[in-house]
This record gives C-alpha cells, structure tokens and sequence, in this order.
C-alpha cells in the first residue's frame, strides 16, 4: 500500500499519531456522533462516590451541579441549612440549600483562596461591610441577605458564624467541586480583597479611589488554587478536587472591549489554568462541562433566547457524561424537580445588565 500523495509505502513511514486512540481524533470521536454519545469525553480520575462528602462551591453554574448530584444520591454537604420551618421560596432567596455553605457565588479562585484564609487562618479583610439606603451588607457576599441587615455589627456577627461553618465544611469535605466562573474581578485599593459583585451593584457605591478593576492572568489563577489547596488540605489532608469552567457568558465586561471577546479570553484563561490544574496533580480532576455544552458540534443548541441562560437539556447532558463516570445513588428527587430547580439559578454578575439600559 502507497501513500497518493509521495508513493513511498505507508508501512515505512512512522508518525506518533499512529496507533492512538479514536478518542484522539475528531473524525473518529466527534464526526457523525451525537452530542450527548462522545466516547471517551470524560474518564474519571478518582472515584466519588454517593457515600463521599461532596462540597460544592463556584459560579452560578455550580448551582446546576449541586442540584443534580442532591437528585441522584450524593451526600452533598449543606453546614448552613436554613431555619427550621422557613418558607422555602425565601429560604433559597437568602441562598440557603443553593451551596454547601452561604457564601453566594464564587467567581473567581482568589475570592476562593481569600475565603479560606478567613475561616482557617483568621485573615481580616479591610473592608467587609457595603450600606445601600439605611441598610447593611455584607460586601463579600451582598446577596445572601436580599434587605441587608440594620446595622454593621449584625453583618459582622452573621460573617464570623458563616466562618465557623466554612471551617466545617473544609474540614469534612472528600471531595471538593469547585465551577471556575470569570477572570474579571473588582478588588480593593487598600489590601486587594476581592468582592463578588461590582461596588454598588447589589450595594455600596463605586469609588476609584477605594476599588480598582482586575483581570486575573492564568499565572494568577494557578498560584491562587494551589495556595487553596495546600490550605485545605492542612485541615483536610484527604481531600479531592473537581474542577469545571462555566460555560455562562460575561454579563458584561469592564475591559472595553466587546463582550464576546472578553468572554472568549476570560474562558480561554480559565480552561487553561483549570488544565494545567488538573495536569500537576493527581487529586484534582477536570470535569469537560465548559465544552460539552459551548463545543462548535451540528444540533448543539444548548442556549437559551439571550445566549447566557444554559438550557435544561444541556444541563442534563452535562450531568449524563458525569454519572457515567460516577455512578450515582438512590435518587432522592424526580428528575423533573432537578430540571425545575436547575433553571432557578442566580447568577449575580447577571445584574450588571441593568446598567446596559
């Protein structure tokens, strides 16, 4: 047999493609397939099983996460349950049962890292509390308390319990799954605390001279996780790690450039630091939710109308490629009330839109 191309026969020529694995080559792997059928897209690392204790922490797509595991078995720890006999409806609005714990949505590795030193190390950040109309929250969680509180001392009383749960919880978890949600950050002037929300967004008031705009660098990004790492696992020797990336787009962005493109770069930085993560290390695992659900593959309609809102098909998509890795348990809820509950998430960079009018 001859190649068409130089005539020389192919079974004198080598090449280190040869022999690989379908997997390995996208007419083989993704060609003709269907979406929700790619072989070898995910191959676990480590086991996580139902009886493991799962934390779950990250951006507004990690509520789609934990939802799903909660319905299908997995002891998904929740260290700051709401109020016995609270309305449920504004349970959730006060993000009780959405994470492990109340700490709102976590965009970014360093607000990660920072949160841990706060419960572990007793780190104080500068500046911790935002007014907004007589009333006062908590600036490194604003929308856990929809109505903030009366005065700063109750804010600061709620942080130092919310603390003592997060230590909890880093003490007990086995595996922690943690969404990577943006690069784009607002920190402080005075010591870089990050905040999770623009200044005066949900509350406080934006002043240049106290708050300044980031765009954490993949260098940033690695060094930040793996100082949470080394951290946690001081408490936790133990623990595992998931890592997704969000596959939710910029609300908005603070670069100046098109949104678009500021959401290619802020997920492209994320994929890779998440890689490089995962690469290093034989306790961090990547989960592929960020490509399963944006990949460039025929019939993959996996938006809503505004291109931000992930569908609850997607979703279940995403999660069918996990538990077949991860065989789930006995499910605890009807698949429809994990559908239902995926779509009700709260993302709070979607409030950002607001000033586009």
């Amino acid at each position: 047999m001859k190649s068409e191309e130089s005539g020389e026969p192919l079974w004198e020529r080598r090449s280190p493609y040869q022999g690989n694995p379908a997997r390995t080559y996208w007419k083989s792997a993704v060609t003709g397939q269907e979406m929700g059928s790619l072989p070898g897209l995910y191959t676990k690392k480590f086991e996580l099983a139902p009886r493991h204790n799962v934390a779950t922490a990250g951006s507004c797509f990690a509520q789609h996460i934990a939802v799903h595991l909660r319905a299908n078995g997995y002891s998904v720890l929740d260290v700051e349950p709401a109020p016995p006999g609270a309305d449920v409806a504004a349970a959730k609005a006060a993000h009780y049962g959405i994470y492990s714990a109340r700490f709102g949505n976590i965009y970014y590795v360093r607000q990660l890292l920072q949160l841990a030193r706060e419960a572990l190390e007793g780190h104080e950040p500068a500046e911790t509390v935002w007014e907004r109309e007589g009333r006062y929250y908590d600036a490194l969680r604003p929308a856990v308390s929809p109505g903030g509180y009366a005065t700063a001392g109750q804010v600061a009383a709620h942080r130092k319990a919310h603390l003592r749960s997060v230590r909890k919880l880093f003490e007990s978890t086995d595996v922690f799954v943690f969404t990577m949600g943006l690069t784009e950050a607002w920190e402080s002037t005075v010591d870089g605390t990050v905040f999770p929300t623009a200044p005066g967004t949900i509350a406080g008031d934006y002043d240049p001279e106290k708050y300044q705009f980031r765009n954490f660098s993949y260098q940033e990004i690695v060094s930040d996780f793996l100082a949470f790492r080394t951290l946690v696992k001081r408490v936790r020797p133990t623990m595992k790690f998931i890592l997704t990336v969000s596959p939710v787009p910029l609300a908005a962005t603070a670069t100046g450039n098109h949104v678009l493109t500021a959401t290619t770069h802020s997920k492209a930085v994320l994929r890779a630091a998440a890689g490089e993560i995962e690469r290093r290390y034989s306790d961090v695992d990547y989960f592929p939710s960020y490509e399963i659900v944006t990949s460039n593959f025929l019939g993959n309609d996996a938006f809503g109308p505004s291109g931000r809102d992930v569908k609850p098909e997607a979703v279940e998509r995403v999660m069918a490629y996990f538990f077949s890795q991860h065989p789930p348990g006995k499910r605890r809820a009807a698949v429809q009330d994990a559908k239902q509950s995926a779509e009700e998430v709260f993302c709070d960079d979607a409030l950002l839109e607001v000033f586009s009018e």
